[in-house]
């Protein structure tokens, strides 16, 4: 168990947390949501100890191991992966290490051999020789082949090393484990089966995600940040989205009662309050009022913008056809032979774990990368809107964020452009904002806020979710599935995916699926996995 013991948390005037006690018991995943800027982050590092509150404490049940997911990506490229896997239990791998230096001494004392079995038996009781096993099927479960994980660390890809941090978190069976973000940079088969890991987890868990499948699918409780304090609510993120409405609208409906009571009060008093035979009754009433106490229902600080793809032009019956596209990077064939012709009313989720292969398709179909060989056509009723997965070079400049998005605007008029940016939560002074100091979220509502403007029957998002918080990723999710024209993206949300697409196709090393169904409906489907089996089998005697 895990308490936080009235923490309050002031930085400068302001105070992140005021007064917060919640308690983390065994056997529960809890969520922790809040608006951006909130505290999400901070608090766990509050939890983990890296982080010295204002006043308050943090305690933690004596003799329980604490695991926290770590987000420096480069701190363990000295390390094989294996090794850094297993430090993950730091008691664990310190007593590995001593046990392989004594044995490695070529004047092996008597000390050496009382110490080296002391050694043993902690090593025994920790599971020790299982060490090496369990390590590597987390790892082979987050999707990082075997013949990694006697690499070091710094050979690896950027999304190879979360996997391997994430898998240095979860060693172990730690007592008490905290995660920040654990499905960022993850593909959709390694958040499945983080999802089923933390399910069967018998421990205590802690997250901070803006996954609200997953919050959805793997907690137990609710933990809302909001005001500088932290509510805590039983059941996932539906039960408590539903809850917390459901509360406001309890409150409003007793204020409105309330309100209609001190009328009626407030009138006999008016009325009788002078009437020699009514006054006591008016005094009563007096005091009834006085007792009377409407109930503060603070707005919450989450700000929700207002996302609505409006296409100028319906989209023809010819929209996209794909023939043959293959490319090569680097030596590695990331498109095979990918061919498809897109329907007036597809929008297609594009997934599988070779992002680089999602993200070549995209550049070639906007023109800014050509195919070894094949071809694309767009229909003549066609016009594209992209949001590409790396938008570095769109914020280079020094533009502030009205003449940044005027810029794309069919209409120039800077009353137009600000009606975009106010729903996309860029009011008054915020448009003046220069955008190369604009936040990752800040930089992602403007991209969505250039699509708009455009007017395109063609979306394409690569990862549109990344640095977005749960407010606008609701908004997002809502403007796709509004969208009367085609869609093409990539997303590692799955509600998004799955509320969204009606066409799933599938990257795979040496081909391609493409299929009409849902992203929930393609997962369970038995015919797929043989299919991605079989692509993964021809793969490896490629390879051989």
């Amino acid at each position: 168990m895990i308490s936080a013991n009235g923490i309050t948390l002031r930085l400068g005037k302001k105070a992140l947390f005021e007064d917060v006690n919640i308690k983390f018991t065994e056997g529960n995943c809890y969520g922790i949501i809040g608006a951006n800027g909130a505290g999400k982050s901070t608090f766990l590092k509050i939890l983990s100890g890296k982080l010295e509150p204002t006043n308050g404490s943090i305690v933690i049940t004596p003799g329980q191991r604490l695991s926290v997911l770590e987000q420096d990506h480069f701190k363990y490229d000295d390390q094989v992966v294996l090794d850094a896997v297993m430090m993950g239990n730091a008691r664990l791998f310190e007593i590995m290490k001593e046990k392989d230096a004594i044995y490695a001494k070529e004047d092996f004392t008597e000390e050496d051999g009382i110490r080296a079995s002391e050694l043993e038996g902690e090593f025994a009781m920790m599971n020790g020789w299982e060490a090496e096993s369990d390590a590597a099927s987390l790892l082979n479960g987050l999707g990082i082949d075997t013949d990694l994980h006697y690499k070091m660390m710094g050979d690896l890809e950027g999304n190879d090393k979360v996997k391997v941090l994430l898998a240095r978190a979860l060693f172990g069976n730690p007592d008490i484990l905290l995660m920040d973000e654990p499905t960022n940079h993850l593909d959709l088969a390694a958040i499945n089966w983080l999802e089923e890991f933390l399910i069967n987890f018998e421990n205590t868990v802690i997250v901070v995600s803006h996954d609200r499948y997953f919050l959805n699918k793997v907690c137990t409780h609710i933990a809302d940040i909001d005001y500088a304090k932290i509510q805590l609510y039983s059941g996932n993120y539906d039960f408590w989205y539903e809850s917390s409405q459901l509360m406001v609208k309890q409150m409003k409906e007793a204020n409105r009662k309330k309100e209609e009571k001190i009328k009626e009060l407030q009138e006999f008093i008016q009325r009788f309050s002078a009437n020699a035979s009514k006054s006591k009754q008016a005094t009563s009433r007096k005091r009834a009022l006085e007792k009377i106490q409407l109930d503060d229902i603070r707005p919450s600080s989450r700000k929700y913008p207002y996302i609505d793809f409006r296409p100028d032009r319906t989209i023809g019956n010819e929209v996209l056809t794909v023939e043959g596209i293959t490319k090569t990077i680097d030596g590695v064939k990331v498109l095979d032979n990918v061919s498809f012709v897109l329907n007036h009313n597809d929008k297609v989720a594009f997934v599988g774990s070779n992002e680089l292969a999602k993200t070549t398709l995209f550049k070639i179909l906007m023109g800014e990368m050509e195919p070894d060989s094949g071809t694309y056509k767009w229909g003549v009723t066609t016009s594209q809107a992209y949001f590409p997965l790396d938008y570095t070079d769109e914020f280079d400049n020094d533009l502030v964020i009205y003449d940044w998005l005027q810029q794309y605007s069919p209409v120039k008029d800077i009353t137009y452009v600000r009606g975009f940016l106010g729903r996309m939560l860029f009011a008054g002074e915020d448009g003046a904002k220069q955008v190369k100091v604009l936040s990752g979220g800040e930089k992602v509502r403007c991209l969505l806020s250039k699509m708009m403007i455009s007017g395109a029957n063609v979306l394409l998002f690569d990862e549109p979710t990344n640095h977005l918080d749960m407010e606008s990723i609701t908004a997002l999710n809502n403007g796709m599935i509004k969208f009367p024209g085609v869609i093409l993206f990539t997303s590692r949300d799955h509600q998004i995916v799955q509320t969204t697409a009606n066409r799933i196709i599938e990257l795979l090393p040496g081909g391609y699926i493409d299929k009409i169904t849902t992203y929930d409906e393609y997962l369970a489907s038995d015919e797929m996995a043989m299919k991605r089996q079989v692509y993964s089998v021809n793969q490896s005697e490629e390879d051989n």
